[in-house]
Order: structure tokens, then sequence, then C-alpha cells
């Protein structure tokens, strides 16, 4: 191997030493942290996300379930895992770099991320309705609407 080739291997490797440790704390790391960041109260710490708090912690059904069993995909811990990095990455450099505009709305892929994780939990109630809706398609009012304290900001 040419040194220049064996220089690239090595920033390579430890380029992925670096990101398999990082990885392994954001999913493992400091004692509590994962819990704590799967909780409604972390979701809502944020300012910005305060009235999409405030009406899931008065919603009725929904109240029992976390931000995360919606907001991320929960068909396998991989997945979950990885999502949960990557949105609270993306999360926290928009909060704190100001590049999050007072009407927040959920992307394409997060609506069907949403999507899928009511059907997943209402899995019984829409096997006997068409599947082609949209759940918020005929529940305007659901979760963070239901108070009358913002609108369900779908695309």
């Amino acid at each position: 191997m040419r040194l220049p080739e064996r220089k690239t291997l090595v920033y390579v490797l430890i380029a992925a030493a670096i990101a398999a440790v990082l990885g392994i704390l954001a999913a493992f790391g400091p004692p509590g942290l994962y819990a704590k960041s799967e909780s409604p109260e972390f979701c809502g710490s944020c300012h910005v996300l305060q009235p999409e708090y405030e009406a899931w912690f008065h919603s009725g059904a929904h109240h029992r379930i976390k931000c995360v069993d919606c907001h991320l995909p929960n068909d396998n811990l991989a997945n979950h895992l990885v999502a949960k990095g990557l949105e609270g990455v993306k999360d926290a450099v928009k909060f704190h770099t100001g590049m999050v505009s007072g009407n927040i709305r959920i992307s394409d892929h997060g609506a069907k991320v949403v999507l899928g994780n009511c059907q997943r939990c209402h899995a019984e109630t829409i096997s006997r309705i068409n599947e082609d809706r949209r759940c918020w398609d005929c529940h305007r009012r659901l979760s963070h609407q239901r108070t009358g304290a913002i609108e369900t900001r779908t695309p």
C-alpha cells in the first residue's frame, strides 16, 4: 500500500472509531440521558415547542404516550435510535442557531413517521376503514390542537 493510501485509510479508521464511540455514547450515554431525552418534559423544555407541549399535556388518550411514540420511528430499536440522534442534533442546531421559525411544521418524512405510528397503535381500528387517508384528514383537532392552543400543522 502506498503512503497516501495508508494515510487515507488511517484517517477513515480514526473517523469510524470516533463515530462509533459517539454513537454508543448517544445511544447508551450518561446514565439517565436516554430516559430523560425520551420524556415529553424534555421535548417541551424548548420554548419554541411550549404550545405543542401544553396541548399534549391537556389532551385526552394521547396524554399517556410520549412525543417519541408518535414522532420517531418505532418499528425497531435501531431505526428509533438513529432517527432520535439525527433529529435531536438537527433540532438542537436549529434551535441554538436561531433557525427555528415561530411556525413549526412537520416535514413530509415526519408526517409519514407519525402516520406509521398511528397505524401501528390503531391497527385494529384502521383495518375497518380506508387506509388511503391520513389520520389527520378526519382528526383535524388531534393531539396538539385538541386544547385549542395551536393548529395541527401538517404539510
